[in-house]
This record gives structure tokens, sequence and C-alpha cells, in this order.
């Protein structure tokens, strides 16, 4: 009999809206270049550097697509954010049910339309907003019923059911264009899309005809006028989708996995997937989060294979469009990295990963951008290049390459010694880690009685 196999475990580190764009601010250096982040740069010279991209360059990723693919998932198997942040905030959605984000706006008519005056307004009282929802909680329309439900503030989640198959599809378009001054859009079925979500489409425009009409007149907006503030008058939706039933984690990779994170969206993907969640708050020092989550992580490698450790900070700051602040982010982050990272390399049976999931720019009119973050993996037997900082530009010149999309599991995967030789088929259904779980070769038959 041979000896045990050594199991190796991964720690994937995301730091959320990581990557940026030069600014002039920092002599044409992104937020990461110009922080002192010595922490970072020392797993740069310790590991295997490169340059990574969930989707396509050029293609700017919200942070639920992003980690679908970095999770190994391909986006045709993208159920929608609206049933993940639903599942994030504790919200029934039943597979043959449609959801979609919605939050309360200000919007103006104009030429016939409306117009977004404030995506998000100001000073709402929880009282406010819970009269409000109240007021546009239920409706229905051509066959669909809708049902509005708080996850907090002014957001939540419009769950569309259909009593009927063709009366509910979730192919339609979003209503909330995002940026104060531009047009609400028309709802409308997507190219290609099938009758029920032609309904669909229909009937949310009705329901959103109903809740402006509603709100309009509704005595919060009156009491607000008198304060001189602008109207909650309507309902915008984004990002509808349908719960689907996708192979778990486990079952694709082999490994029991664990997020550790604050965010509902978080929550909702990894249980989705079949991960486990360790629910965390986020406080006012991103550093000091971090070190907690990661020494969270420590505690739980004896019970688990991956672990996911997120943070949301550097994407806060960067909405804020101000480089400095998120610099300031990022450096808070490396003292807190650096608090509890020892742990890992010290472990021979651990690999350390870093990376993002995006990049999220500081200055101008996007809310994402498209351009690769840098990534590090350190650990037992993986490669040293010649990269000692931890950066979007110095880690173009790493070992690693440009991973793109679904490869980032398949990176990790090979430095946990997993990775499958192609060809091999130990199980009926196609496994890209090794040893897969097989079915035991008998000498002879198993008779039930």
């Amino acid at each position: 009999m041979g000896g045990e196999r050594a199991v190796k475990r991964c720690v994937l580190v995301v730091l959320d809206g990581l990557g940026d764009r030069s600014h002039a601010c920092f002599g044409h250096r992104t937020p990461l270049e110009a922080a002192d982040t010595p922490n970072l740069d020392r797993l740069a010279a310790l590991g295997c550097n490169g340059l990574y991209h969930a989707g396509h360059l050029g293609q700017a990723l919200p942070s639920e697509n992003a980690h679908f693919a970095m999770f190994g998932y391909q986006a045709s198997e993208f159920p929608g954010r609206g049933p993940l942040e639903a599942l994030g905030a504790g919200i029934a959605v039943s597979p043959d049910e449609v959801a979609a984000l919605a939050h309360f706006s200000s919007v103006a008519e104009q030429d016939g339309g409306l117009y977004l005056f404030r995506d998000k307004p100001e000073a709402v009282t929880e009282a406010e907003a819970l009269e409000l929802f109240a007021a546009v909680a239920g409706f229905e329309s051509r066959g669909v019923h809708f049902r509005l439900v708080r996850d907090r503030g002014l957001f939540g989640i419009l769950v569309l059911s259909g009593g009927s198959g063709d009366a509910v599809g979730p192919d339609f378009t979003d209503t909330n264009p995002m940026v104060d001054g531009l047009p609400i859009p028309e709802v409308l079925p997507l190219c290609g899309a099938d009758l029920a979500s032609g309904n669909a489409a229909k009937a949310l425009k009705d329901y959103l005809l109903h809740a402006y009409a509603a709100l309009s007149e509704h005595p919060v907006n009156a009491h607000r006028a008198a304060r001189g503030l602008c109207p909650v008058n309507a309902v915008v939706t984004q990002r509808p989708g349908r719960p689907g039933r996708p192979e778990p984690f486990l079952a694709r990779h082999g490994l029991r996995a664990l997020s550790v994170a604050s965010g509902v969206i978080y929550h909702g993907l990894c249980a989705y997937l079949g991960m486990d969640v360790h629910k965390c708050r986020d406080t006012a020092n991103p550093g000091a989060d971090l070190a907690e989550r990661l020494r969270l992580a420590r505690g739980a490698l004896d019970r688990y294979d991956f672990i996911h450790v997120h943070t949301k900070a550097p994407d806060v700051a960067a909405h804020t469009k101000s480089p400095q602040k998120k610099r300031q982010v990022i450096e808070s982050l490396d003292e807190g990295l650096g608090q509890a990272m020892v742990a890992f390399l010290d472990d021979p049976g651990v690999i350390l990963a870093v990376t993002a999931d995006h990049s999220t720019p500081s200055a101008g009119p996007l809310i994402h951008c498209g351009e690769p973050v840098p990534l590090v993996v350190c650990g037992p037997g993986v490669r040293r290049d010649a990269v000692t900082h931890f950066d979007e530009v110095a880690a173009a010149g790493g070992a690693l390459g440009h991973p793109r999309g679904t490869e980032l599991m398949r990176v990790l995967q090979n430095a946990m010694d997993r990775a499958k030789l192609a060809g091999i088929r130990e199980t009926p259904e196609h496994r890209d880690f090794w040893p897969a779980p097989c079915r035991p070769f008998f000498l002879r038959e198993l008779h039930r009685r």
C-alpha cells in the first residue's frame, strides 16, 4: 500500500475592484502603483505573477459575473444577479419565478418620458422607506403577480410569478440608467426572447406605471416637497434572472469550499454554488477587517480545501471617484494582509493567491472598466519569477502570463497538485481535477437480497 497523498489547500484573497487606470495626480500611475504595499510586494517576490481578466480584455464586468467565472462557471450558467441577491438576502424565489433588483428613485417628466433625476434620493427616513415599500408591495397584470420585498434602505427585490408557463420569463431590459439625467429605458424583451419574456416586459411596464402614479401622490412625497427634498416617485429595475440548478462547487472542483465575505451578493452567489458562507460586517478599518477574515480562514483550513476571502473596500473607495481615497484603502488592506499572511506562507500545505475580480476606475464616468488585474500565486512548488511589485503594470512581466475567465480555477488546481492529465477517464462525467471520486472496481458483483 502506498502512503497517503499530501493534500494542499487554497486561500484565494479577492480585493474587489482593485485594478484601476493611471492618474495624473500619481504621475500617471494607478492607485495601486502609487500605494505603499510592502506586504503585497513581498508576495509578488515570493510567487508567480500575471494579469487576470475574468472575461475578455476591455470588458467591464460586475462583481457577480466576474466571481462566477473565477469560481469556474461559464457565463451561460449565470442565472442573473436578481436571484443571487435575493438568495443572499433570504428572499425566497422559486425556479419558476423571476427576480430583479429594484430600488426607489426620483424621476421627472420630460418630453413625454421619464428621466432619472436622482438615482438614490437623500434623507429618506426608515419610516418613510417602509411606507413607500408598502404602497407598491403588490400588483397584478397580464397574468403576472408582482411582489416587492425590501432588503435594506430603498433597495429590494421585485419578484415576478405567473400562473401559466407563458406568463413570466427573465429576458427583458433594465429600467435603471444608473446615471442622473439619462432617460428611463423602455421595458422591452431582449432580441430572440420567448413569449413569456415578452409578456413579462409588458406587465412590468404596467407595474412601473402603477408605482409612479401611486408614489407621486403619496403623503411621504408631499412631506418631502414641504422640506425642499426631491420626490421618491419611481421604482427602477435591473438585472432580472431566474434561479437555476448549477452543479455544486464540490462536484465540479472536488473542493470543500467556504466564502468569508460581507455583502449579500457574495453570500447569495456562493450559497447558490453550494459553498458554505461566513457572513462578515464591514467597519471603518478595512485592513483590520481583512486581517480578521484571514484569521477566520486560517482557523477553517482543517475543514475546507478552498477558502474565498473577500473585501469590497477598494471598489467602494473607487466609486467615490477619489484616487487618493482608493490609495489609502489599499495601504490599509496591505497592512491587514501583513498581520495574517505569514501563517499561510509558513504552511507547506497552503497555496495563497491574491487578485481582484475587476478594475474600478477612481475617476471618469465608468462604473467599472475593462483592464485586467494583478494576480499572484504563492506556495510550495510555485514558480518564482522576477516580479517584485504587486501592481497592474509589474504583473504583466510575470511568469504566470495572462489567464482568463475560468482558467483561474485551473491555475489554482494545478498549484494544488490536482491538475488532471487530459484524456484520463476515471469517471463517466468529465472532471478537470485529479483524482476524481470514482466507482471502485469490485472483484465480484454485489448481490442485493
